[in-house]
């Protein structure tokens, strides 16, 4: 017998990797506007979907600047990134016009207020209303690739995530390659093989 339900584990019995993005509709600011996004939207490109717990706190505005401070780096690799928390886009226009930090921000910053979203990636928090530290890589066809969840005290680093990314979308484009462990753009890669097995 099983000492404990499954469903006590984990969140979700559905794994997640290379699953579909669930369908959502919000409004976000970006660049001054508020603007309709959508689960579309994150097709025929890299999306990088980030969620934070909440506006005008802590860590969350260091994560945002350090992804704000990296932006350039992750359009050369054609990713765009949707930050998300389940504050509304009017508290993210207002913290973005009072924050040096996240006054940098240039990309999108989707507001969750009907926490629909934050449900469809299964972060929510749902005593408080709030969303994990959970990050997600996203590829053209809208199938999630990578998947990173921290403790509320605990922040990210774009750097890392970058090199993540450059690491999907090299096999990607490379079926039958797969990178080893530290890869980095322009390392050796490995070819899965009989002859490799025993041998790494």
């Amino acid at each position: 017998h099983t000492l404990f339900p499954y469903t006590t584990l984990f969140r979700s019995t559905m794994p997640i990797i290379n699953s579909q993005v669930k369908p959502f509709k919000a409004t976000a600011y970006k660049n001054g506007n508020f603007v309709d996004v959508s689960d579309a939207d994150l097709k025929g490109k890299w999306s990088v979907v980030f969620f934070y717990p909440a506006d005008f706190t802590f860590v969350c505005p260091t994560e945002l600047e350090d992804l704000a401070d990296n932006y350039a780096e992750f359009q050369k690799l054609g990713v765009e990134i949707y930050s998300v928390s389940t504050d509304t886009h009017f508290a993210h226009a207002a913290w973005h016009n009072t924050s040096p930090a996240i006054g940098k921000i240039q990309y999108t910053m989707i507001g969750d207020p009907t926490l629909t979203i934050s449900r469809n990636f299964d972060v929510l928090i749902e005593d408080a209303g709030l969303a994990d530290r959970g990050t997600f890589v996203i590829n053209p066809e809208g199938q999630i690739k990578i998947v990173e969840l921290n403790d509320g005290g605990v922040g990210r680093d774009a750097s890392e995530l970058l090199r993540k990314i450059k690491a999907a979308q090299y096999v990607a484009a490379h079926p039958g390659e797969v990178c080893p462990a530290k890869w980095k753009e322009g390392e050796a890669t490995l070819a899965p093989s009989l002859d490799l097995v025993g041998k790494i």
